[in-house]
């Protein structure tokens, strides 16, 4: 309480209070903070002087608001009354419970609650989540906003906006995946979700056979309060930690994904007959003579989409896109179906895919395998040279696939003109480059991010990493499925009646948020790239020079990591917003609806309309659409886990003397990440292990200085570095640079000890402000837990 600045703090804010407005706002805060302080020291009880003190208080007239809002929280059951003339938490929530969000734990001392539709995230300190957990839909009590800079000392340049957490409203998920410690009078599991940082307890008759060191699935059967720890018991041995299988299921686990389809669900996908019956292939336009053909990865299993070429008079081609008829085998009120919405994606690991739909569907039935005949769905276009579309069709077919290529094997003959059907691989490879160009040259930003493959041995070692590389014949694929999407969502649009548009499921995608824009202009510009982000028509044409500009350096994966995570996320909505990244005015999903849910709404949608159907309600799409969104989003996290496990698992086994060249992708107050540039792993070269200096962090300059020799690691800087310590439960590496002498290896299971800070990385900046304790209580009262603002 001797800090003036925070005695007279109560005083200054009343004499710069200069509108009715500006005094409320005060006023609810002032209510907020004192909620917030009984309620996270509900286990004493306070006088009001005890209260000014806290808050370093003088002003009479403020000692009296004060006591008049205690008074006030007191008969709205916040506080409770007591004889010896003491207050204490209420058994009623707080007042102004306020927002609903989920909470983002970034690190052991605070978390960020993302709500929808607002900006800014809620900064909450550790000590204020109420035992919320990462993930948790929790309702969030703002307090106030302030601009004292981040935790670390420095000026964050932003208001923040901090809070508390009131209430949970749901828990992401009781299932926990993590490893169990077995001893002799409990058990321990430790989560593998590095957002976790409370162990989990359970009693001895709990572990059901699990041995120390295994991979466990266990259920949270008891919160974790302040008094108490959580407690589980386990629902699943996944077996010894580090095999392959265990590995995999439990990084499912983790993100709440499945991995084996219900008896109910593949009992009735094997009812389903194998043959198609005439009186179905009657009701559809029969194209199996028309030349038709698939083009897959080289291990795909489920083809859901083929290419037919048909040659027309005056130098016209007919291009035929057929998408698996998906929504004829699944139908509403199924177990299929409810499955399929559950799931509402394929999930891609390093290893495996595991399907939205049971392999009688999405490898048999539905996949359009060569020389069988298909049920499809088919947008039919008639083009010209210029690759202009003269007329369109679209409804439901039977095809017959006459080859089935891989890219390679596609690619090899456009190369050569030797092979299967050259002269229509060419045809279709000439519209594809004439669509790709178009797209450019609308606006579309050239987002060719390369993608980490794995040669892995039958037990699923890898063996090596490589990139995965793009040729013309993927992008001949990708262009008509581009095509399809975008007419369909076109063409229900079309069909509108009147005023009120066809309901769709759109893939939309936004115009990138300005400040993100611009902190990513900044950072390429200290790499020596220049991104002009002042005229919005212009975004496009800089984005993709700057990326052409930077292929084949070594910041290239960096910078293009960067800039896909500047852009606003894709998502599936019934909202017609258009899509960004690809300058198309209206998007939908169509082409894939063996792996994707959405997919097959489109095809439902589609038919009806065609059918003469009217407007359906947008509000079940909606919800479908945001479900979707969501589960993408797991998906997407899951295979990321898989690709960082493997590559962790793959650099594990290097030589320890082995020299890598890396680049620094990342500055913090306790390291700096660097990113090995042949296998694309990134590890932390901490800052005990730059021993040279005392390095500090200019986070507006995105890099650390030494203090005495004045050496600067930045951004983009080229580095060689050795490999220190692996953690493939963390998913996590230390490396130190070549030539020097790392410190002895820490605990690497400390939870810091891999984890990126937000405000180090160049995207939208997450302020977070200085923590700063108010005044302690009197000597005579008991001395609270301190709400640092």
């Amino acid at each position: 309480m001797k800090d003036k600045k925070i005695k007279n703090k109560a005083e200054r804010e009343n004499k710069e209070a200069k509108s009715p407005h500006t005094i409320v706002s005060y006023i609810d805060n002032l209510k907020a903070d004192i909620a917030a302080f009984f309620d996270l020291n509900s286990e004493h009880t306070f006088r009001p002087f005890d209260v000014h003190d806290h808050f370093g208080v003088q002003d009479k007239k403020v000692r009296h608001l004060i006591n008049e809002i205690i008074h006030e929280l007191e008969e709205a059951g916040t506080l409770t009354y007591h004889q010896n003339g003491t207050y204490q938490a209420g058994p009623n929530k707080p007042v102004n419970k306020g927002l609903t969000g989920r909470v983002d734990r970034v690190n052991k001392s605070f978390a960020f609650v993302i709500i929808e539709g607002r900006e800014d995230d809620i900064y909450v300190e550790s000590e204020l989540l109420n035992g919320a957990w990462d993930g948790d839909i929790v309702s969030i009590q703002a307090l106030t906003k302030n601009s004292r800079g981040s935790r670390n000392g420095r000026d964050s340049g932003k208001n923040r906006v901090e809070g508390r957490v009131s209430d949970i409203v749901e828990r992401s998920n009781a299932d926990i995946v993590g490893i169990i410690e077995v001893n002799p009078r409990h058990a321990v599991v430790q989560p593998d979700n590095k957002k976790l940082f409370d162990p989990i307890f359970l009693e001895p008759e709990e572990i059901k056979g699990a041995q120390h060191g295994d991979k466990v699935i266990v259920k949270v059967t008891q919160w974790p309060t302040r008094r108490s720890q959580a407690e589980g018991e386990i629902v699943e041995v996944l077996g010894k930690a580090g095999n392959n299988d265990v590995e995999m299921h439990a990084i499912l686990a983790e993100f709440g994904l499945p991995y084996h389809f219900p008896e109910n669900v593949e009992a009735e996908a094997q009812k389903i007959p194998d043959k198609i019956l005439k009186k179905e292939i009657a009701k559809r336009k029969d194209i199996r003579d028309i030349l038709t053909f698939t083009i897959d990865p080289v291990d795909a299993k489920d083809f859901d989409d083929a290419l037919s070429v048909k040659y027309l008079e005056e130098g016209n081609v007919e291009v035929g896109i057929h998408i698996a008829d998906v929504s004829h085998y699944v139908l509403p009120g199924t177990e299929l179906e409810k499955e399929a919405y559950r799931r509402a994606t394929s999930v891609y690991l390093v290893d495996r895919t595991v399907p939205m739909l049971p392999e009688k569907l999405s490898n048999n039935l539905c996949s359009l395998r060569p020389n069988e005949d298909k049920l499809a769905f088919s947008a039919i276009f008639e083009m010209d040279p210029q690759g202009k579309v003269l007329k369109q069709w679209f409804g439901r077919t039977v095809i017959h696939s006459d080859r089935r290529y891989s890219y390679e094997e596609a690619q090899g003959v456009l190369d050569s003109g030797e092979g299967d059907f050259p002269g229509e691989l060419q045809t279709l490879n000439k519209l594809a480059k004439i669509l790709r160009k178009d797209r450019f040259k609308n606006g579309a930003i050239n987002f060719d991010t390369p993608e980490v493959r794995f040669r892995l041995d039958k037990d699923g070692t890898p063996l090596g990493i490589y990139q995965k590389e793009r040729h013309d014949s993927n992008k001949l694929i990708e262009e008509f499925m581009l095509l399809a999407n975008k007419r369909v969502a076109e063409y229900v649009y079309s069909l509108s009646r009147g005023e009120v548009k066809n309901t769709m499921v759109y893939r939309i995608h936004e115009a990138p948020d300005p400040d993100r824009l611009k902190t990513f202009a900044t950072f390429v510009a200290k790499l020596g790239h220049k991104l002009d982000i002042d005229e919005e028509n212009k975004i496009a044409k800089s984005m993709n020079n700057m990326l052409a500009e930077v292929e084949g350096k070594p910041e290239q994966n960096l910078i293009e990591s960067l800039a896909v995570r500047t852009m606003a996320k894709a998502r599936y909505s019934v909202e017609d917003l258009g899509h960004f990244g690809l300058a198309f005015k209206r998007y939908s999903h169509f082409t894939s609806p063996i792996r994707r849910y959405p997919d097959v709404m489109a095809h439902r949608l589609l038919q009806h309309y065609l059918d003469g159907g009217a407007n359906v309600d947008k509000e079940v799409y909606e919800a479908a659409s945001k479900h979707s969104s969501e589960r993408e989003r797991l998906a997407a996290e899951a295979e990321r886990a898989s690709i960082k496990y493997k590559q962790v698992e793959f650099m594990s086994m290097m030589d320890p003397d082995q020299e890598f060249d890396g680049i620094v992708t990342g500055v913090t107050e306790f390291g700096i990440f660097v990113e090995i540039t042949e296998t694309a792993s990134e590890g932390l070269i901490r800052m005990t292990d730059l021993g040279d200096d005392y390095y500090e962090l200019e986070k507006e300059n995105y890099r650390i200085v030494g203090q005495r020799t004045k050496k600067i690691y930045t951004f983009g800087d080229t580095v060689k570095v050795k490999v220190k310590d692996t953690n493939l439960a963390r998913r996590s590496m230390d490396l130190y640079l070549a030539g020097t002498v790392p410190s002895p290896s820490r605990d690497n299971n400390s939870r810091d000890s891999n984890r990126k800070s937000r405000d180090t990385k160049p995207r939208e900046s997450r302020s977070s402000g200085r923590s700063r304790k108010p005044a302690g209580a009197s000597s005579s009262s008991p001395k609270p837990k301190r709400r640092r603002r």
